[in-house]
């Protein structure tokens, strides 16, 4: 696990030492990401460089690697976690190791397969290579986004990429321009989607795809989808459970290969104790597991954190988060690159930091709710209200220009609004912080001006999204879109973020390649959500293993108490730098919207806590970002 970096100097207008010298900047900007060491190579217009954690061949697997031939040479990011397997695969076609590292196998494999070689990757990477042969930069994100990857191409030709964004600003030729269109997607969901960036001009490597960069120019390619299918073949329940308890063990063990301490996090969920459960199972020792808690009950999991540390024997440790942590808002700001308003990045950070204090690598239980579906808005999809069953004609012609017009502090504004929409826009919506309706009142005439057509472009882009998918049932749909959207830009931006903050390298079993074609491919949608029973399937595989008091309580979900953190300690600090002139200046927002926002949450009238932290999270990273203070 480690942070890579680098640039193809288009007309080596630097000479060597310059290169070298902006290559160790760039990667010295990601020393959390990789603080056991560094490694560079410049080999003509190419600079490749990588900070590393040491978890795999700790003696012999510094990067960058070379190919047989030396006309080569590779930097990773992640684990392979069949590369073993590949290895003797490589070694029977007359392939020799000089290290034990899955680096290596990554770059023999790409001398063989060319950029096929991805498709033999099992894990999570973002990795790069350069054939200097060739001339050519070939780079690669996994399947589903676990490692990121930044790139842009420079006005004067130089290409330049990083795992992390302020790689690419630290190489210094990239104007930092902000994008409205990315800033309007961020205040409509809480995050940058990934066919966006915060600044123009760069981008990111869609997950499952691979991007070439030669002297035509750059070409990019997918080689992976979630595959969901129109139709499911009858199958028996029974065994289907069986082959699924299969699957989940195996990404588990999989994910246990390790040359330093590994544990798991354990929030008292049903997917961390699945993992915990698996990992007990498979290695027949305590495992390390860590948790986080709230003074305030009615966030706090450790109640059945503890059951399931007790019911597993682990070697437990908890940390109980307080309000004075916000004070390391802007330090997460700084962590994140872009806009960000999740406020779970907190105790994500923090269990990370204690974690790290134990182990080195720790599995986590992210993804469950997207690939089984775990979430409560599934449900409500399924039920909607009486009025969203009224024909189209007289929703979107009655309805929603009544809920147009109604005064903004008028109940029942926003479920009109909500109401008045068909199908997918209507769950757009409503995952939405500031959807349509709010935006037009939100934004100054100037930002209403200079988006035209595009205010809605956040919208759009997730109904194509949802329809890419195919011709697919209702939840099958929500599910492709929010593995393709929420998932990745969110949930596992958040824990790639925060683990690397703290140098603590974080797996997803439940994201395992196998296991997601086995459930999207073979579990039909009446076995992932059985009436409203959530997560269903899953449950049932996992019965025997996961106390039932687990298994069947309530979701809860990875919740942070913000509205009681704003009304009392945060309270004056987000009026104050919401309604500063510093940040009214920008041009973004109509100040009297504002206004109405903070009064009518500090009156109790409504509960705005949310959107309040996501337009203060968006003033700190400007302040951070664009203004440097």
């Amino acid at each position: 696990m480690c942070g890579i970096a680098g640039f193809i100097d288009s007309e080596m207008t630097r000479d060597y030492r310059e290169r070298e010298s902006l290559l160790d900047q760039m990667c010295k900007v990601i020393t959390h990401r990789g603080p056991d060491e560094q490694g560079m190579a410049v080999v003509g217009r190419a600079a490749l460089g990588m900070r590393r954690l040491s978890i795999i061949d700790l003696k012999t697997g510094q990067q960058p690697i070379y190919s047989t031939d030396g006309s080569k040479l590779i930097v990773f990011n992640g684990e392979i976690y069949n590369y073993l397997e590949l290895k003797k695969e490589l070694e029977g076609l007359g392939y020799r190791f000089k290290t034990n590292s899955d680096t290596e196998t990554i770059i023999h494999a790409f001398d063989e397969f060319g950029p096929d070689c991805v498709r033999k990757l099992r894990g999570m990477f973002a990795f790069a290579i350069w054939d200097e042969k060739a001339q050519s930069l070939f780079v690669a994100r996994d399947r589903v986004g676990k490692k990121p990857l930044f790139y842009t191409l420079l006005p004067n030709g130089d290409f330049v990429f990083g795992s992390e964004l302020k790689c690419l600003l630290t190489h210094g030729g990239l104007e930092k321009k902000v994008d409205l269109g990315a800033i309007n997607s961020y205040l409509t969901f809480g995050y940058v989607p990934e066919e966006f960036c915060v600044f123009e001009g760069v981008k990111k490597l869609v997950p499952g795809h691979v991007l070439t960069l030669d002297r035509k120019g750059i070409t990019t390619n997918k080689y992976w989808d979630f595959e969901y299918r129109e139709r499911y073949e009858e199958c028996d329940e029974g065994e289907l459970i069986e082959d699924l308890r299969s699957e989940i063990e195996d990404a588990v063990k999989a994910r246990l290969i390790s040359e330093v301490p590994l544990g798991a996090f354990l929030s008292g969920g049903v997917d961390s104790s699945a993992i915990v459960g698996m990992m007990s199972r498979i290695s027949g020792k305590a495992v390390k597991t860590f948790s986080i808690g709230f003074n305030e009950d009615s966030f706090s999991e450790l109640k059945y954190a503890r059951i399931a540390a007790k019911h597993f024997n682990t070697d437990h440790h908890e940390f109980i988060v307080t309000p004075d942590l916000v004070e390391t808002v802007d330090e997460l700001v700084w962590h994140l690159d872009e806009p960000f308003s999740d406020p779970s990045t907190m105790p994500t950070f923090m269990v990370s930091k204690m974690a790290r204090d134990f182990v080195t690598v720790v599995l986590s239980g992210d993804g469950g709710d997207e690939l089984f579906a775990g979430y409560s808005r599934y449900q409500e999809d399924r039920n909607p209200n009486v009025v969203s069953g009224l024909p189209a004609g007289v929703r979107e012609k009655l309805m929603r220009p009544l809920s147009e017009a109604m005064p903004h502090s008028a109940r029942g504004k926003n479920f009109l609004y909500n109401a008045s929409l068909g199908g997918i826009e209507r769950y757009i919506d409503s995952v939405s912080q500031f959807g349509m309706l709010k935006k037009k009142s939100l934004y100054s005439a100037n930002t209403q001006s200079a988006l035209g057509p595009d205010i809605s472009e956040p919208e759009e882009l997730f109904a194509r999204i949802a329809a890419s998918g195919g011709k697919l049932d209702p939840l099958s749909r929500l599910l492709y879109l929010d593995s393709k959207t929420y998932l990745i830009s969110d949930i596992l931006t958040k824990v790639d973020r925060m683990s690397m903050a703290a140098s603590l390298e974080a797996r997803v079993p439940l994201l395992d390649q196998n296991l997601i074609d086995f459930v999207t491919r073979r579990v039909p949608p009446g076995l992932k959500m059985k009436g409203d029973e959530t997560k269903y399937i899953f449950k049932k595989a996992l019965e025997g293993i996961v106390p039932n008091e687990i298994l069947y309580r309530e979701k809860q979900g990875f919740g942070v108490p913000i509205a009681e953190w704003i009304n009392t300690k945060l309270r004056k600090t987000i009026v104050n730098t919401l309604l500063e002139h510093r940040t009214l200046e920008r041009g973004y927002f109509e100040r009297e919207y504002i206004e109405t926002l903070v009064s009518e949450h500090a009156k109790g009238r409504r509960d705005h806590s949310h959107p309040l932290w996501v337009l203060w999270v968006l003033e700190l990273w400007h302040r951070r970002y664009v203004d440097g203070s």
